[in-house]
This record gives C-alpha cells, structure tokens and sequence, in this order.
C-alpha cells in the first residue's frame, strides 16, 4: 500500500515491542486521553495478551504512525485508541487499519464492533459515520473505576 509517494505503509499486528512507538504516536495527539494504568506498557501487555492478533499498527517505512487497540469478549469488540498521525490522516491509514481490524475479528466469529468517541472530536465522528458505524441515541455510557490511581490524562 503506497499512501506516501516513495514510501511504504503497513498494517501489522501490534506487538508489546511496539509500545514505545504507539505511546509517542498517542502522547502527541492533542486532546487525547491515556490512562495511567490502562495505558502503561503493563497495562497494554496485558491487553494484547488477551486479544492477540486482534490490534494493529501502520507503519510507513518502519515508523508507527496508527494504532487500533482491539479486543473482544467473544461476542462483540471493542476499537480503543484509534488514532493517525497528524500527517498522514485523509491518506486513507485509518480506513484500512479499520478494515483489516475488522476483518481480524470476522475470522474470530465476532459479528459487532463498539467503540466510543468523544463528542468534542468532530474529525472522528465523520470518520465513523463515514466507515458505516451507528450513531447510537438509545443509550447511555456509564463508566465505574474499579482502581482510582487509573486516571486519564488528557494530551494539550
């Protein structure tokens, strides 16, 4: 896939040797939110553990410069940080690293994909509506720390 003229990008699975990358990539995009301990090497180690083959990383001669946490309970997945660098989006990175989460996840036997956006992020909302996501006005998203030293720092 060339998506930078004389330049090659790929979407791979994402690997715990891949964190530092993807921390950078995440820590350098305003507005996002990481969590301290969800977020932190351990905290995605375990993660990819438990949905191996499920994320992905794209990457342009070797640098990272997308990411999507992807993980399922054996019945519908979830998509987590997805994001692309600030220089490569409209080039087509997120769709395709949308794509072929999405169609890891078929070979699991998952039939639904949630995800959550913040309102404020205007690009990202097209984007989903635009890849064919729902926009739910059904319900409501509750959320309940368990740990309060997991809290989200959120990028200026």
């Amino acid at each position: 896939m060339n998506f930078t003229e004389g330049k090659t990008m790929e979407i791979r699975t994402m690997t715990i040797n891949d964190y530092k990358e993807v921390y950078a990539l995440w820590s350098g995009i305003r507005g996002f939110g990481i969590r301290t301990l969800d977020d932190s090497r351990e905290g995605v180690e375990k993660f990819l553990k438990r949905n191996p083959g499920t994320s992905v990383v794209a990457e342009e001669d070797g640098k990272v410069i997308g990411t999507i946490l992807s993980g399922h309970d054996g019945r519908r997945a979830s998509f987590y940080h997805v994001c692309v660098a600030k220089e490569y989006r409209t080039k087509g990175v997120g769709h395709q690293m949308v794509l072929n989460a999405l169609e890891r996840l078929k070979k699991e036997g998952i039939s639904k994909v949630s995800l959550i956006a913040f309102r404020s992020n205007q690009v990202g909302n097209k984007f989903w509506q635009d890849m064919g996501f729902t926009f739910r006005e059904d319900l409501n998203y509750y959320d309940f720390s368990l740990n309060i030293e997991n809290v989200t720092n959120f990028i200026k």
